[in-house]
C-alpha cells in the first residue's frame, strides 16, 4: 500500500518573498482556490505577523478553503503565534507552523541566545500554538548546517511538547542530496519519539539542488515537502511543486509513496502564479516549461510519433497541457462566460464586477479570433487592478517612424482628473515612460522591463511586467493587451498605483 507524500504549498508565503512578488488579498485568493483545486494538503498562506494586509489574507484564506489545511507562519515568539492563532479562526483544519534557528552561526550572531535558550523558546512556542491547533509544524531554521546532537535533543522536546511535524529546512541551499537524505535517515532513527511525527523537508535551490534534496529525504523517509508552483521563492527560490509531484508519480517503482494530487492542474496553476506575480516561466523549464514537450530533433520526432516513449516519460495532457482553449467568441453569452470563469475557479463579489469582466471580455474578443485560458486569467488581474488603482491610461498616441524620433502623446486620469502629457524616447515604450513620469515625477526606479506573450499567435496578448524600487521598497506592476505599447504603459501606472497603495505591503525582506 502506497503511503501518502503531504504536499505542502508555501507559494503564498515564501514564494511572495520574492522580490517583487508581493500579492494582495485578491490574488493570494485566486491560487489559494487554484490550490485548493489541485488536491494540496496544506496552504501555507502567510505569515500574520507581517503586516495588517498579510494578516488579512491569511484570514481570508483560511475562511474561504475547505479542502486543504490552512498554515500561518510565526517565528518563536508568543506576539507571532498568537497573531497566527487569530488569523486562523475561521477555518476548520488550522496548522501553525513555528520556527527558531538551530545552527551555530544563526544563534550566537542573529538571535545572540545561547541552545539551551534556545530550546526553551522553542518549547514554549510549541505549547502557545497548542492553545489554538493540535496540528503544530516545527522547523529548526538552518537544519542543514545545524550541529546533529543539538539538532536531535531540540526535536526530541519540541515532540514531547507538542509538535506534529518536524519540518527541516535546507535554509540556505548548502546541503548536497545523499547528506540531506542521511540527515533525515540519522534524525528518525536517533530520535527516540521519532515515530509520533512525521518528517517534513524544506530546500531552497542556491545550488540548484532543492528538487533533489527533497526527493532524497523522501526516499529515506520524509512524507512531507514543502514546495512552491514554478519554484517562486526567496534568492534562487524553493523546490519546485510540479517537479516534485510529477517525479514521484511517474517513478512509481523507485518511490513507496505517493501525492494526491490532481496533475491535470499543475499547469493552469503555473500560468496563474506566473501571471499574478510576473515571474515568467522559462521555455526550458520542466513539466511547466513552453517547451517541456517539445520535440525539434527529426530523430525524436520520429520516435515520438512511432511510439510516444521513446522520447516521452509524461504525457503533456496529464499535467494539464493542451486543454486550455475557451470556445467563446464574441457573440457569446453572459452565462456561458460566468461557467466558463466558474470552471477556472474564478467568481465575483457583484454582478457589476461579472459585468465590467464580460465588457472587457467582449472587447477583447474583437481583437483575438481565439480566447484561451491564460486571457480570461490576464484579464481578471486587469479588472483587479482597476478597481484599487488611482491612476488609469485613458488614451496613448505613439508615432514611430525609421529615421525619426519616436514620442508618446497620452492622457491619463488621476483619481479622476485628467492629465495629458507627450515626450520623446529611445523608443515607443521609453518615450510613453517619459511621458508618464513628466506627469507624475514618481521618483522610482525602473528595475525590470519584461514582456511575454500569454498565447501563440501575432494576435496573442503581450503581458508586461515593471518593477519599481522606491525608497526599499519594491512593488510589480502588469498589463496585458494586445498592444504591447499600451499594455507597458499600464504595467507601469499598475506598479505606480501599488506604490501609492497604504494597503500594498512592503516586501518583508526590506
Amino acid at each position: 500500500m502506497q503511503e501518502h507524500l503531504i504536499i505542502f504549498d508555501t507559494t503564498l508565503r515564501d514564494g511572495e518573498q520574492s522580490p517583487g512578488a508581493s500579492m494582495t488579498k485578491e490574488e493570494k485568493l485566486r491560487i489559494a482556490w487554484q490550490l485548493e483545486r489541485m488536491g494540496v494538503d496544506v496552504i501555507e498562506a502567510g505569515f500574520p505577523a507581517a503586516s495588517n494586509g498579510d494578516f488579512e489574507a491569511v484570514r481570508a484564506v483560511a475562511e474561504s478553503v475547505k479542502d486543504s489545511i490552512v498554515c500561518g507562519l510565526a517565528r518563536a515568539i508568543e506576539s507571532d503565534i498568537r497573531r497566527a492563532g487569530e488569523a486562523l479562526k475561521g477555518t476548520g483544519a488550522a496548522r501553525i507552523h513555528t520556527f527558531i534557528a538551530t545552527s551555530s552561526i544563526h544563534m550566537k550572531n542573529k538571535l545572540r541566545m545561547s541552545p539551551e535558550q534556545v530550546i526553551d523558546q522553542a518549547i514554549r512556542a510549541v505549547k502557545w500554538a497548542g492553545e489554538y491547533t493540535n496540528d503544530i509544524d516545527f522547523s529548526p531554521e538552518d537544519a542543514g548546517r545545524s550541529e546533529i546532537d543539538f539538532l536531535c535533543r531540540i526535536i526530541e522536546k519540541v515532540i514531547d511538547a507538542g509538535a506534529t511535524t518536524i519540518n527541516i529546512p535546507d535554509t540556505v541551499g548548502y546541503t548536497m542530496p545523499e547528506q540531506f537524505g542521511n540527515l533525515i535517515r540519522v534524525l528518525r532513527e536517533r530520535i527516540p519519539n521519532s515515530d509520533k511525527v512525521v518528517f517534513s523537508v524544506h530546500c531552497h535551490n542556491d545550488l540548484g539542488l532543492a528538487v533533489a534534496n527533497s526527493l532524497s529525504a523522501v526516499i529515506h523517509g520524509a512524507r512531507q515537502v514543502e514546495c512552491t508552483i514554478n519554484g517562486l521563492g526567496e534568492r534562487a527560490g524553493n523546490a519546485s511543486l510540479e517537479e516534485i509531484v510529477m517525479a514521484v508519480r511517474t517513478r512509481q517503482d523507485y518511490f513507496s509513496c505517493d501525492t494526491k494530487i490532481d496533475t491535470k492542474q499543475i499547469v493552469p496553476a503555473s500560468k496563474l502564479v506566473s501571471g499574478i506575480t510576473g515571474f515568467p516561466v522559462q521555455p526550458n523549464k520542466a513539466i511547466v516549461g513552453a517547451n517541456a514537450f517539445a520535440h525539434e530533433s527529426g530523430i525524436h520526432q520520429d520516435g515520438v510519433l512511432k511510439h510516444r516513449e521513446t522520447y516521452e516519460i509524461m504525457r503533456a495532457e496529464d499535467v494539464g497541457w493542451g486543454a486550455n482553449k475557451l470556445l467563446l467568441g464574441k457573440h457569446s453569452g453572459r452565462n456561458a462566460f460566468r461557467s466558463r470563469l466558474k470552471e477556472l475557479g474564478i467568481e465575483f463579489e457583484s454582478e457589476e464586477m461579472l459585468n465590467n469582466m464580460f465588457l472587457r471580455f467582449k472587447e477583447l474578443a474583437d481583437k483575438k479570433h481565439e480566447i484561451f485560458d491564460e486571457d480570461l486569467h490576464a484579464l481578471v488581474s486587469d479588472e483587479a487592478l482597476v478597481l484599487q488603482e488611482r491612476y488609469r491610461l485613458l488614451s496613448l498616441v505613439i508615432h514611430c517612424e525609421t529615421g525619426e524620433i519616436p514620442y508618446a502623446r497620452l492622457v491619463i486620469s488621476d483619481d479622476g482628473n485628467e492629465l495629458h502629457a507627450e515626450s520623446e524616447g529611445s523608443g515607443p515604450v521609453d518615450a510613453t515612460f517619459c511621458a508618464i513620469e513628466k506627469l507624475l515625477t514618481s521618483g522610482a526606479e525602473l528595475q525590470l522591463f519584461s514582456v511575454n506573450n500569454i498565447t501563440s499567435g501575432t494576435d496573442a496578448q503581450g503581458e508586461v511586467t515593471v518593477r519599481l524600487q522606491k525608497s526599499g521598497r519594491i512593488v510589480n506592476g502588469h498589463g496585458a493587451d494586445t498592444d504591447i505599447v499600451v499594455a507597458s504603459a499600464k504595467a507601469y501606472l499598475s506598479a505606480l498605483n501599488k506604490l501609492h497603495s497604504k494597503l500594498e505591503r512592503e516586501h518583508p525582506q526590506v
